[in-house]
């Protein structure tokens, strides 16, 4: 067993009691047939696109 498989990672952090759970929603019905959308959050805008090989990528 190499060192990095030995490691242990780090649990994340609880999320706050109040905070609402995340809504799962699947990239179909976010990319409704297209390739890639543009998310506006605040004042920067996002890529979220997918790749030839069927993954997704979000980007500045």
């Amino acid at each position: 067993m190499s060192e990095q498989e030995n490691t242990e990672r780090p649990s994340p952090a609880p999320a706050p009691q109040n905070e609402i759970p995340a809504e799962v929603i699947g990239s179909d019905t976010i990319l409704q047939g297209r390739s890639e959308v543009l998310i506006q959050h605040g004042e920067t805008t996002y890529r979220l696109r997918i790749t030839q090989n069927g993954k997704l990528i979000l980007c500045k």
